[in-house]
């Protein structure tokens, strides 16, 4: 029995990374495959993160077959912002066997105390900006649209591998119903007669780059001092609306103003993973495609991915407005339940908002691990 962990330099390795995670999860019946051309333009050198970031990606093979995989990443852009010297993982999937992580997370260190790190958080898919955490409660449910999944067993591959809990993301689940909650309803009534100069608005797709500037102004000031946040680059903004913007509904974007000025936005999408689970990975199958449209127009839940309102504005209850907004999207849309992910552990505005407020659950958790590197 051969065994080894090597690095992807190859197409032919580039093509069984991407398609290791469907040995893992054939009979899960929960796990939703990504598209393959989405991991690989992720993983692409030319993708707007590696403008600020690098990464390794490597393959645990035993036998001529794989069984392992995992990304080394470097984000600079990150570095620079908190004054660290960290690099991440992302992109592990792994066998039951403690032996293959073990490995993949050795040689993925090895890379990263290589170039000069001193810690390693993760898992980042590659970043915070995209899919991150490790599923560690819950694992019942299929994930939310860009959402991660994954075996209860990674959880002890990675602690016995010598991480910890750095941060907990929670996911909340609601009932959307056909009517808005009678105490979210209340709020909104105080808001709006409290700050007359307040409006919020669908996004108008007819107008998308005008609307994504207000965006872009928003995102960076609103998230700036959240735990583990990186700033967006004009063109990572710029990629990640562009791929978004055929999945957008606009009742379910909403923006807000005070007197004019860019307040606060949220963001929602429908939970599209009903759609990527009979896809299969590729769109090429036609008969797949098909089916994928008909589920497509049959969607009845959504994921509210994000909403923030910049400083000068907090306190204000802006906030409950906006996911008022979208949540009343969703009942135009006859959903019947919806997901508010992720929101920070100890981000205890949020967490009050989500379960008084809007009456949601938190049933799912998502963890970032940390390891210092020995020197």
């Amino acid at each position: 029995m051969t065994f080894q962990v090597i690095p992807v330099d190859s197409g032919r390795e580039l093509k069984q990374f991407i398609n290791f995670p469907w040995s893992i999860y054939r009979d899960d019946p929960y796990w939703v495959p990504p598209l393959k051309s989405d991991v690989r333009e992720l993983l692409s050198l030319k993708h707007p993160f590696y403008g600020h970031a690098e990464r390794k990606l490597f393959l645990a093979i035993e036998d001529g077959v794989p069984v392992g995989r995992i990304a080394a990443i470097i984000n600079h852009r990150h570095n620079d912002f908190h004054s660290q010297k960290t690099g991440f993982f992302g992109f592990f999937e792994s066998v039951d066997d403690q032996k293959t992580a073990d490995a993949l997370f050795s040689e993925g260190e090895k890379w990263i105390r290589e170039k000069g790190m001193d810690m390693v958080l993760g898992p980042v898919n590659p970043s915070t900006n995209e899919e991150c955490g490790l599923l560690v409660e819950n694992f019942l449910s299929p994930p939310f649209v860009m959402m991660t999944y994954n075996p209860p067993y990674y959880r002890e591959l990675l602690e016995r591998a010598g991480y910890g809990k750095a941060k907990d993301l929670y996911a909340y689940w609601y009932h959307v119903g056909r009517e808005l909650p009678n105490r979210l309803v209340r709020i909104v009534q105080k808001v709006k007669a409290r700050e007359p100069g307040l409006v919020v608005r669908p996004l108008d797709k007819s107008r998308f780059d005008a609307e994504l500037e207000v965006v872009r102004q928003v995102y960076n000031e609103a998230w700036e001092k959240n735990w583990g946040f990186i700033p967006m680059t004009d063109a990572e903004i710029n990629h990640m609306a562009q791929k978004l913007k055929p999945l957008v509904i606009p009742s379910l974007v909403n923006l807000a103003f005070v007197d004019d000025e860019p307040a606060g936005f949220v963001m929602g999408l429908p939970d599209y993973n009903n759609v990527l689970k009979i896809l299969n990975g590729t769109i090429l199958n036609p008969f797949r495609t098909m089916k994928a449209l008909r589920a497509g127009k049959r969607i009845r839940s959504g994921r509210c991915l994000t909403i923030g309102v910049r400083e000068k504005f907090r306190k204000r209850g802006i906030e409950s407005l906006l996911f008022a907004m979208t949540w009343q999207g969703g009942i135009d849309m006859n959903y019947r339940y919806g997901e508010l992910s992720w929101i920070l552990e100890d981000n205890q505005p949020m967490i009050d908002g989500a379960t008084r407020a809007f009456s949601a659950e938190h049933y799912k958790t998502y963890r970032i691990y940390e390891k210092q590197l020995a020197t």
